[in-house]
């Protein structure tokens, strides 16, 4: 009885880890270009076809978000990241844009 319930425990510890995700995904402002609700421009990703704001960055950490040509309140770019998503936002841990 003693090692089923260790191993039941074993197993919901397991389940309860986030999984790391690293992967390439498009990175923007959430609001301008994923169509996010917030009431100010933030940095966002997508990735699986759904859009998450980013913790761990600022929008303004590669540039200024309203440049015409780079910047994330105007363009979509791609980038490779890696991190968690808790509650509904990515907590990054690494970015970098691959464009």
């Amino acid at each position: 009885m003693k090692k089923l319930i260790v191993l039941s425990l074993l197993i919901l510890a397991s389940c309860s880890n986030k999984k790391e995700i690293k992967q390439v995904a498009e990175i923007s402002c959430g609001i301008c270009q994923l169509h996010l609700d917030a009431e100010e421009c933030s940095l966002a990703v997508r990735f699986n076809d759904k859009a998450y704001f980013v913790d761990g960055f600022n929008i303004d950490d590669f540039g200024d978000a309203h440049d015409e040509k780079i910047g994330f309140c105007n363009v979509i770019r791609k980038a490779e990241i890696t991190g968690t998503v808790e509650n509904g936002r990515f907590f990054a841990s690494d970015i970098k844009l691959v464009e």
